[in-house]
C-alpha cells in the first residue's frame, strides 16, 4: 500500500528537477499523476513537451498511471484546462502541487519591467490560477454532498522568506506565495482542503543558475556521502503533505536533505506605546530602543 494510493495529483513544472522527483515518488506511492510542464528554459523561454512526456514514460514503465500536460498554468484558460484534464483522465482530483517557476535574476537598479513582470506572472499567478480552479471544483463537490479530503502544496523559497540580493522579483513572488498559502488555507478549510507550502533547498537548473550557488550545490565527490542537495530529498515531505489524513493546514516548511524545519510567519514583536500621538523627535529616540 502506498501513502497516496488512489489519489489523483497534478504537479506543475514536473518535467525536470524537483517537480520530476515529486512526480516519480507520487507515482511510486500510488497516485495517478498529471505531469504538467511547458518545457521552457530557466528564464521561461521556449516550449518543449518532451520533458513531461519523458516523465510520463518513466512512470508508466514502473507500472504507474500518468498523463502529460503542457498548459501554461499562469494563463487563465490554461489553468482551467489543467484541472479539467485531471478530472477527465482520472475521474477526480485530490492533490495540486504548484511547483512551476522561472528565474530572471538582476539587481534592482538594473531590472527591467519585463524581468519583474515575467517572474511575478509565472510564480505568483501560476500558483493562483490552478488553485482557484481546483478550489472551485472542490467547493462544488462539497456542495454536492461529497466528502473532500484535498491537499494543495505550494512552493515558496528562502529567497523571499529570508531575502537574497539580486532576486527582488523572485523573492517578492515567493514571499507572496507563502502569504497566499496561509490565507488560502483559512478560506478552503471549510471545503476539506489543506493548503501548505515548502521552501526547498536542492540542486536544480534554477539554483545552479543563481549567483554564488553553483559551487555550493555540487554533488559530493564521494558517492557514498549523503547528498543534501539531491532534489529527491524534498519529495517525501511533499508526498506527506499530500496524504489524505494530513492533520494540519496553513504551514510553511523549509526542506533540505534530511532536514524539515517549521517556518513561522511574520509576528508582532516588541512594542512601544505612548498612549498618545508621537512626535518625530520622540520616535527618533524610542524606535532605537525598540530595535535594541
Amino acid at each position: 500500500m502506498g501513502a497516496l494510493d488512489g489519489r489523483v495529483a497534478i504537479i506543475t513544472g514536473s518535467g525536470r528537477g524537483i517537480g520530476r522527483e515529486h512526480a516519480l515518488l507520487f507515482a511510486q506511492e500510488g497516485a495517478k499523476v498529471v505531469v504538467n510542464d511547458l518545457g521552457g528554459a530557466v528564464d521561461g523561454s521556449g516550449d518543449d513537451r518532451t520533458p513531461a512526456e519523458q516523465v510520463v514514460d518513466e512512470i508508466k514503465a514502473m507500472g504507474g498511471e500518468a498523463i502529460a500536460n503542457a498548459d501554461n498554468v499562469a494563463e487563465w484558460e490554461g489553468g482551467e484546462r489543467l484541472i479539467q484534464a485531471a478530472i477527465e483522465a482520472f475521474g477526480d482530483l485530490h492533490i495540486l502541487v504548484n511547483n512551476a517557476g522561472i528565474l530572471r535574476d538582476r539587481v534592482l537598479v538594473n531590472m527591467t519591467e519585463q524581468e519583474w513582470d515575467s517572474v511575478i506572472h509565472v510564480h505568483l499567478k501560476g500558483h493562483f490560477v490552478p488553485t482557484r480552479f481546483a478550489a472551485a471544483y472542490w467547493r462544488e463537490q462539497t456542495k454536492a454532498g461529497n466528502t473532500v479530503k484535498a491537499n494543495v502544496i505550494n512552493t515558496s523559497s528562502t529567497s523571499g522568506l529570508l531575502g537574497n540580493p539580486g532576486q527582488t522579483n523572485y523573492g517578492a513572488a515567493k514571499a507572496g506565495i507563502a502569504a497566499f498559502s496561509v490565507i488560502a488555507a483559512m478560506e478552503l478549510e471549510r471545503y476539506g482542503v489543506r493548503v501548505n507550502a515548502i521552501a526547498p533547498a536542492a540542486r536544480t537548473r534554477m539554483t545552479v543558475a543563481t549567483p554564488g550557488l553553483s559551487e555550493v550545490v555540487k554533488a559530493p565527490e564521494d558517492s557514498a556521502k549523503f547528498d543534501i542537495w539531491d532534489p529527491a530529498n524534498v519529495s517525501p515531505m511533499v508526498a506527506y503533505l499530500a496524504t489524505e489524513s494530513l492533520p494540519f493546514t496553513g504551514r510553511v516548511f523549509f526542506v533540505q536533505g534530511g532536514k524539515v524545519q517549521n517556518m513561522t510567519p511574520w509576528q508582532m514583536a516588541d512594542v512601544i506605546d505612548k498612549g498618545d500621538r508621537w512626535t518625530v523627535a520622540e520616535l527618533e529616540t524610542e524606535v532605537k530602543k525598540l530595535l535594541g
